[in-house]
């Protein structure tokens, strides 16, 4: 390692009234010194061995390191080969732009010629020692494009890792990062720009890597298109080594001193304190020997040096900025710096690396556990009963009020349950139905109740629908021919029965498919809860059931299978209490309640159902005939003088009664005439129609029925009417109407406050907590003992655990190795 140039402090630090050469006599450790070379090569030999462990098995372990950072084309690349002092054409295969790059380089004296490695892919183990330097690069991008595209992505963090050891290369651990662009290249997606900047800053983040960001020296520091991420990542550029690039361009744009030093304190730009390096690396592309690219960097070096002394005037001040300016002094403070970072972050790193010794340890400790697991069945059958267990009483506890965890985390609104429970808004319901505390997240028997509240104001919201005179006809005209009692009671209540049936069945069917959402998203939450109280309670130990996922598998399919199950029966349940609510022997429909809603006209409409009304309700709409044109269209009414024949001895006594009931009828009444009025003729008529007796039966249908038709002509008709008569207050048709919104409105509230409401809760909630746990029991241990180690040894399991505890066996040897060595490290500190 050359010794010429060195100093104190990093260039963030450096004062500007101190000079140079304190700094170099103060830190730069003696290189003739054989201990301190010997402590700083073990100390490097470790933290590249902990480095490979990491990479290989993934750890997370601050181990100091520096991270180059830039734009594509500012010179990265140009530095890396000038840091390992041979070529190997790294720019043509543009890694930088696709994975990161670890290069771990070894000053080793005995290797003449480079001899780089490679780390295996998911191994802490290197392959053969790579020779051609075409070959290296060759690797790099085919181990790149093999993983971007297993992946399917244009970029990826995970590095590629490359041990090169080199008589001319210093002790160095580099994490060279794709360059940042600012447009994709053909091919590529549109985001890989901000991919590549995202996981450069992840990259750069961890306060323990040194960042080294190169930006050329043709960019002013104004106008630096990558300097704003850098200060996001260390805004006060504590960390961070500021290096221009291609110095010699800028060069020629100078001619006075203060020219030079002004661009070289970068003063305004990046603070006082901060002190950029400024480097000049050979153009030169054309193949030649390392030893002669070496050579070429130190030539560039002094002329970049030669040209400050003698081609600008007055020259420039070289007690404050010699220390920054050439590769060679970028060089020695890169390895002085991160050998005191290592330096630094023994004690820690040892400390870590027994706590992740301990746990590797325990880990494989249970991984035995595990394995002989597999052939003690009854501890088995033991331990998945109590896991069973402690579920169904953490979904218990939820239902009875438990928050924990957090209800912000786990919990749903109103909106959240509809949209992931599939089953949307509640069919048949225009208003938006939002019931109280519909934004908190809540789970557990808070959510329950909020369903249950949300049902009840669905119920409500619907009315019995608007019908049409048509379908009330032919359900009155049904029930009036029967020859009952109730005519227009009974056509009323069948019309709110039926629309029970088909506007309150969905509803009651959605409501049960909430529930049941509710209920499902307590497994996940019970075992949140199941993992937060493992360590606090001795079941925790004997059930740990971590790891078994044939045995969680078949957990929750059963318990999904039971809320599954009782859903069904709930939807069967509140099915049969709709239909006994609207069976036609129900007598929902005609308690006094609603025998008196129906106003001025109740006792009309009790009259008028105990006669048959079929005999006179014109249901058509079409226009009322001429009185003298519809006499003579009865062809079927006998004649008048057949009626005293029919009974003798009682003639005379009929044709009065016949008399007394014509001069009964009004004039010819209006269209728009109230049903009461036309009820009244009907009243009067059956009492006339009653006095005739039975001996009397010809005359009084040939009677009655001219009556009726001459009524049914005149009025035409009772019920509906002609024009608008149907629809104004007081006509039959509203009276029905009016009714069958009663009779629904009656089904209605017995269904949601007596027969629903503690179906539901009886039906979802007694099952889950007297229940469940039988259940699960049934369906995951009542079975042989073959079947039950199916959920815990399925095909391969064996083999896979085996190869579990290999690696972990594997892992924590190479950590206790990291450790022994690191233990070694800090003796001689």
């Amino acid at each position: 390692m050359a010794a010429t140039n060195t100093f104190l402090t990093t260039p963030t630090k450096t004062p500007s009234s101190q000079s140079a050469h304190p700094k170099r006599s103060l830190h730069n450790p003696n290189p003739l010194d054989p201990s301190s070379a010997r402590s700083s090569t073990s100390r490097f030999e470790a933290y590249n061995r902990l480095q490979a462990a990491a990479v290989a098995f993934g750890e997370k372990l601050p181990i100091p390191e520096i991270v180059v950072l830039g734009g594509q084309s500012d010179g990265k690349s140009s530095l890396l080969e000038a840091l390992l002092g041979f070529r190997f054409n790294v720019r043509e295969v543009e890694m930088g732009t696709r994975r990161p790059l670890i290069l771990q380089m070894v000053h080793d004296p005995s290797a003449l010629e480079p001899r780089c490695r490679f780390q295996e892919e998911d191994s802490e183990e290197y392959g053969s020692p790579v020779v051609s330097s075409s070959t290296i690069a060759d690797i790099i991008k085919s181990r790149t494009e093999a993983l971007l595209k297993k992946t399917k992505t244009a970029v990826s963090s995970k590095p590629i890792v490359m041990r090169a050891e080199y008589a001319h290369c210093p002790n160095l651990t580099i994490v060279d990062t794709p360059g940042f662009v600012l447009k994709a290249k053909k091919g590529e997606p549109d985001s890989t720009p901000e991919e590549i900047l995202q996981m450069v800053k992840s990259l750069a983040s961890p306060p323990h890597r040194i960042l080294v960001f190169l930006q050329q020296s043709s960019v002013e520091w104004c106008s630096s298109l990558w300097l704003d991420a850098i200060r996001e990542i260390d805004p006060c550029f504590r960390r961070t080594v500021i290096v221009v690039s291609k110095f010699d361009n800028r060069l020629k744009e100078f001619n006075d001193r203060w020219e030079v030093d002004r661009y070289l304190s970068a003063s305004g730009y990046l603070g006082e304190n901060t002190r950029p390096f400024f480097v000049a690396l050979p153009k030169d592309r054309t193949t030649v020997s390392n030893e002669e690219f070496r050579r070429q960097i130190s030539k560039v070096d002094e002329e970049v040096l030669r040209h400050l002394h003698e081609g600008i005037k007055g020259g420039f001040d070289e007690e404050k900025f010699k220390t920054h300016i050439g590769f060679g002094c970028l060089r020695e403070y890169l390895e002085f710096e991160l050998q005191k970072r290592y330096k630094e972050a023994a004690p820690a790193t040892l400390a870590l690396l027994e706590q992740r010794c301990n746990e590797v340890m325990s880990d494989l400790a249970r991984m035995d556990s595990k394995i002989q697991a597999t052939s003690d069945v009854a501890h088995l059958r033991r331990s998945a009963m109590i896991y069973a267990a402690s579920i169904s009483n953490h979904v218990g506890a939820l239902l009875d009020g438990a928050a924990d965890p957090a209800p912000e985390q786990w919990g749903k609104t109103t909106i959240e349950e509809q949209s992931q429970s599939g089953a949307g808004s509640w069919p048949g319901v225009t208003a938006d139905i939002r019931p109280a505390n519909a934004n908190l997240r809540l789970y557990g028997g808070a959510a329950f109740e909020r369903v249950m509240h949300e049902f009840r104001c669905a119920a409500y919201s619907i009315e019995c629908p608007p019908l049409s005179r048509e379908k009330v006809a032919n359900i009155l005209l049904a029930h009036a021919g029967r020859g009952r009692g109730r005519g227009l009671t009974e056509a009323a209540a069948e019309i709110a029965r039926a629309a029970a049936r088909s506007w309150l069945a969905p509803i009651l069917e959605t409501a049960c498919e909430r529930l049941a959402f509710v209920l499902l998203n307590l497994y996940d939450i019970a075992l949140e809860r199941n993992r937060g109280s493992d360590s606090d309670s001795d079941t925790g130990k004997d059930g740990n059931m971590e790891g078994y996922v044939g045995f969680h598998a078949a957990l929750r399919h059963a318990y999904y299978r039971f809320i599954k199950d009782i859903s069904k029966q709930c939807k069967e349940l509140v099915q049969h209490h709709l239909n006994s609510v609207t069976s036609s022997y129900s007598e929902i429909c005609y308690e006094n309640d609603f025998q008196c809603g129906f106003g001025s006209s109740g006792t009309s409409f009790s009259k008028l159902n105990q006669s048959s009304v079929s005999l006179f309700l014109d249901l058509s709409e079409k226009v009322a005939a001429p009185r003298d044109e519809t006499m003579r269209d009865q062809e079927n009414i006998p004649p008048e003088k057949s009626t005293s024949e029919i009974t003798p001895g009682k003639g005379a006594d009929g044709r009065e009664a016949l008399r007394e009931s014509q001069m009964t009828i009004p004039e010819t009444p209006s269209p728009d005439q109230p049903c009461d009025m036309a009820i009244n003729v009907v009243k009067k008529e059956v009492g006339n129609y009653a006095e005739a007796g039975p001996r009397k039966r010809n005359s009084k249908i040939t009677g009655n029925s001219r009556y009726m038709e001459h009524l049914r002509v005149q009025n035409g008709g009772i019920l509906f009417g002609n024009g608008d008569a149907c629809s104004r207050p007081g006509s039959a048709y509203s009276e029905i109407c009016s009714s069958a919104a009663q009779h629904f409105a009656r089904i209605r509230e017995v269904l949601v406050e007596r027969s629903v409401t503690s179906a539901l809760n009886s039906g979802f909630l007694t099952p889950c907590r007297e229940r469940l746990v039988v259940s699960l029991g049934l369906d995951l241990f009542a079975v042989n003992d073959e079947k039950f180690m199916d959920m815990f040894v399925a095909p391969g399991a064996i083999d896979d655990l085996q190869n579990e505890r290999q690696t972990l066996q594997k892992r924590q040897k190479i950590l206790q190795s990291c450790l022994n060595e690191f233990k070694t490290v800090a003796r001689t500190l």
